[in-house]
């Protein structure tokens, strides 16, 4: 039986390695696809740390946690190229602790470490929306802000689908089922579906109540007869862009995660809502970034997806 908890690769992107570079090298090569010089970030997107040794052996994955690190360690990584990095802001600034460990353990084992966040969402052709919109078989059109010249939410169409064609589609692609809100809520009208009866009646048991919520999130999406066809992304945390969403008349926002007030927006703006998991919505971005790296330079790299729920 396999563990579930171990760490997914990706087969090797390239056989055919004959060369290395310096971690500044690779780090400028990257700035310059992404622009990442024109963002605003919330960490320092480039090369964050430098173990001072050529790079021919590179792991890709979605955050630098400790996992990765011993992954690329078993590899014989020369580097870690993330989209979650170190360094943000708000963070406590001194080297200890879990941040500590993790930076001693690259140091150690001559691994440099290079992340890319709201370049890597952003960029049009191997971004994260962009990624993930072409798998689920949607076309980019436009900028969900349409001031932004790098925009990190987009508006993306498709064939027009229900909620429960498109709940199948993103379940194959990201090989998980997203969390589905409806927005089917009508303002002095007929909700008693949206009121938990089981909870009121405390004579059922927990597990009745589980399966009564469940019930109607299923029966939803299965009954509801409301094509969509042009959806808003925004990978990640972007769940509070769902207003912009609504505002940009989109039929359906696709993010990573949920809060508690995100399900009672979907109802009322009239928006679909699918949260798809925070780390499983943004493993396409670094993973494009990764192929094109070993492309370029005909060095090795390797996606390890390490398992999040979240």
């Amino acid at each position: 039986m396999s563990n579930t908890n171990q760490p997914l690769t990706s087969p090797s992107t390239s056989n055919n390695y004959s060369s290395s570079i310096s971690p500044q090298q690779l780090a400028k090569f990257c700035d310059d696809y992404l622009q990442a010089d024109d963002f605003k970030d919330y960490c320092p997107n480039g090369l964050q740390v430098d173990a001072g040794k050529p790079i021919q052996r590179i792991i890709t994955g979605v955050t630098a946690c400790e996992a990765l690190i011993d992954a690329a360690i078993a590899a014989k990584a020369d580097a870690i190229m993330v989209h979650h990095g170190y360094f943000w802001k708000g963070e406590p600034e001194p080297i200890v602790g879990m941040k500590g460990k993790r930076i001693r353990k690259l140091m150690q084992h001559g691994i440099s470490l290079i992340a890319y966040h709201l370049p890597l969402d952003a960029h049009p052709t191997i971004g994260n929306n962009a990624v993930l919109a072409q798998s689920l078989g949607l076309t980019i059109t436009g900028a969900l802000y349409p001031h932004e010249s790098h925009p990190v939410g987009n508006i993306a169409t498709g064939k027009a689908q229900t909620a429960a064609d498109l709940i199948k589609t993103i379940t194959q692609v990201l090989a998980r089922e997203p969390l589905h809100i409806a927005s089917g809520y009508e303002p002095s009208g007929n909700n008693h579906s949206l009121i938990n009866q089981s909870y009121i009646d405390t004579e059922q048991s927990d597990s009745s109540m589980i399966a009564n919520d469940r019930f109607i999130a299923e029966d939803s999406a299965q009954t509801d007869p409301r094509l969509i066809e042009r959806i808003a992304i925004c990978t990640g945390g972007a769940q509070d862009m769902i207003e912009q969403a609504a505002l940009m008349n989109c039929d359906a926002y696709i993010s990573g995660e949920i809060s508690e007030r995100t399900t009672h927006s979907a109802r009322e703006l009239g928006i679909d809502y699918f949260a798809c998991g925070h780390h499983a919505t943004e493993r396409g971005g670094i993973k494009a970034l990764g192929e094109l790296v070993s492309k370029q330079f005909k060095i090795e790299v390797k996606f390890v997806d390490i398992v999040n729920p979240a």
